[in-house]
Parts: structure tokens; sequence; C-alpha cells
């Protein structure tokens, strides 16, 4: 008579080494997928409004135009440092791609009020209807 006789088996390995690897690809597959929250490319001051508003998701949103408390003028989200002459023709190229849209002016407290003047013409000049102005609300005193 003969005797079936069974292997004996082994335990599953675990292989930590590929364990910590697949982490480490997820890890970094996460930090580079993840939606980083957009500074803006400049701080200002804004000036306060009693009419101020909280801007909300909008279908089109505006093309912003920034003017720091020196004069500097910068186009777009991105802040891209503009000269009065380019801002006029990039506004103009803006209007043919878009004929609806509609510009905010962020201008600082201490701008110089000729060149916040000098991009509303700009604006004016390339056929714009809608010109609004970033600025904060009040700050409420202490009672």
């Amino acid at each position: 008579m003969r005797f079936l006789v069974r292997k004996r088996r082994q335990p599953p390995a675990i292989i930590i080494v590929a364990l910590i690897d697949i982490l480490i690809v997820l890890l970094i597959f996460l930090m580079v997928t993840t939606a980083f929250k957009q500074q803006p490319a400049l701080k200002l001051a804004l000036p306060q409004s009693s009419q101020a508003r909280q801007t909300g998701a909008q279908e089109n949103p505006p093309l912003v135009v920034t003017i720091d408390k020196e004069g500097g003028l910068r186009l777009g989200q991105e802040g891209k440092p503009v000269t009065p002459d380019q801002l006029s023709t990039n506004l103009a190229a803006e209007v043919l791609k878009n004929p609806e849209m509609k510009v905010a002016i962020a201008a600082d407290e201490a701008a110089p009020w000729g060149r916040v003047l000098k991009v509303m013409d700009a604006v004016k000049g390339a056929g714009i209807k809608g010109v609004n102005a970033f600025t904060r609300e009040p700050t409420k005193a202490a009672p």
C-alpha cells in the first residue's frame, strides 16, 4: 500500500519592499494631482466700499487688470506685467476673442489715480462695456 505524502504548505510571504514602493507611488500621485489654491501675484490693500460684494462663481470670469501701489500694471490671473500701450493692444485682442468680455480692475489703495484712469480709458477704448473694481467690505468697529 502506498500512502500519499502531502507537501507542507508554506505560509504566504508578504514582500514589504513592494508594498512600500506602491505606497510611495500613490503618495507621489496624490501630491501631483492635488489642486493647489492659487495665490494672487501681488498683495494688494484694496480700498473699502460699502457696496462691496463677495464674488461668486460666474460663467465668464472677468479679465483682471492689477495696479500696484507704484502704478505697475499686470494683466490676467497670471499677473503678466504690461505697459499702458501693451494693455490697450491686449484688451483689443481679447475683445476680438470674446465680445461680451468684462474687465475687473484690482488697484491698490495707494495706487496713483491717474494710472487707474488710464486703465479705464484703455478698457473703454477697446470697446468693453462691463468694468468693475475689486474692493473689500469696510471693517466694523467694535462696540
